[in-house]
């Protein structure tokens, strides 16, 4: 079942949106009137699918909305709209939303879409640790995953990525490093910094961060 999140200001609409899709069988993770809730709703509730009225009340539209939630979240965005909103849909087009749905909506065409973003989310992989847009863990695992495909990492790339988890935001000394990776034998520091660049490189040089003279610190 795909999560679902509203955006929508007039209760009314909001409320029939809602009703037709639980009655498709998906989830209704929440409903938000304005662009700050749903933001706060995106990270808290981590819907697969947004249905986004472009005109919301608030400083931010639903363009904007959903282009600051895109940062930071990889999902799909079905924008919902008005005949008058012609020049609002050419600015959402650099967003790639999934499609748009013109008010009245018509369940059909509701339902359709809906189903198309299911089809296309289960074919995309996501881990629950989501670094940005693009780049997510699976922390259970520390497998890592870019644009919805698993990124090849080596045995020790891996043992890495989970030391860095499990001291997430905090920082991973260069002694406890070597001693984790490396028990038998302490590597020269080429070695280390060998390593730290390749799942660095793998990172896109995002996130893994180096603390001078201290350690590495993973940080999103």
């Amino acid at each position: 079942m795909k999560r679902v999140m509203i955006v929508e200001d007039e209760s009314l609409v909001a409320l029939e949106i809602s009703e037709a899709v639980a009655q498709y069988g998906f989830e209704v993770v929440g409903i938000c009137p304005d662009g700050v809730c749903a933001v706060a709703m995106a990270d808290e509730a981590r819907p697969d699918l947004i249905l986004m009225d472009i005109r919301i009340k608030g400083e931010t539209d639903g363009i904007e909305t959903a282009q600051k939630i895109l940062q930071q979240h990889r999902l799909s965005v079905i924008f919902l709209t008005a005949f008058s909103d012609e020049k609002h849909i050419e600015s959402a087009v650099s967003l790639n939303p999934l499609g748009y749905l013109v008010k009245p909506i018509r369940t059909a065409e509701l339902y359709a879409l809906l189903k198309m973003a299911d089809l296309q989310q289960s074919e995309v992989l996501q881990g629950d640790l989501i670094l940005d847009a693009h780049f997510s863990i699976e922390s259970e695992t520390a497998l890592l995953i870019k644009d919805g495909s698993y990124v090849p990492l080596t045995k020790k790339e891996h043992q890495f990525l989970q030391l860095l988890l499990k001291h997430k935001n905090g920082i991973v000394s260069i002694y406890e490093m070597e001693l984790t990776l490396w028990p038998d034998k302490s590597p020269n520091a080429s070695t280390r910094r060998s390593l730290v660049n390749r799942l660095r490189a793998k990172l896109d040089n995002r996130f893994l961060e180096t603390v001078h003279s201290e350690g590495y610190r993973l940080s999103f």
